[in-house]
C-alpha cells in the first residue's frame, strides 16, 4: 500500500511540473491540489487498514468498507474545499492531477 501511495505522490509532483510548464503557477497548484485530493485519503485509508491488520482479529471486510466510505467522503470534501477556497483554480489541471494520481497504480501493474 505504501508503494501505491508513494507512486501517487510522485505522479502528482510530475503532473504539477508539467502543468507549470504548460499553464503557469496557477495550473501547477491546481494539478498538485487535485492529486493531493486523491493521495491524502488513500494514505489515510492505507494507514488505517495496516493498523487494523496488525490487531489480533486482523482486518475484516467491514473495516475495509467503512474506510472506503471515509476515503470517498474525504475525497469529495477535499475537492469541494479546493474548488471553494482556491480562487485561481484551473479546472483542467485539477482534474488532470486527480485522474493521474487516481490511475497511477496501473504503472505498478505493468512493472513486472
Amino acid at each position: 500500500m505504501l508503494r501505491i501511495v508513494s507512486l501517487q505522490l510522485i505522479a502528482t509532483v510530475v503532473v504539477g511540473l508539467i502543468a507549470a510548464l504548460l499553464g503557469g503557477r496557477a495550473a501547477m497548484f491546481s494539478a498538485v491540489l487535485g492529486g493531493l485530493c486523491c493521495v491524502l485519503p488513500n494514505g489515510i485509508m492505507a494507514f488505517r487498514l495496516f493498523a487494523a491488520s496488525s490487531k489480533a482479529g486482523g482486518a475484516n471486510p467491514f473495516t475495509f468498507f467503512i474506510w472506503e466510505f471515509v476515503k470517498i467522503a474525504l475525497t469529495l470534501a477535499l475537492l469541494g474545499a479546493t474548488a471553494w477556497l482556491y480562487r485561481d483554480l484551473n479546472w483542467l489541471a485539477l482534474l488532470g492531477g486527480f485522474i493521474v494520481a487516481l490511475k497511477s497504480y496501473i504503472i505498478l501493474l505493468f512493472r513486472h
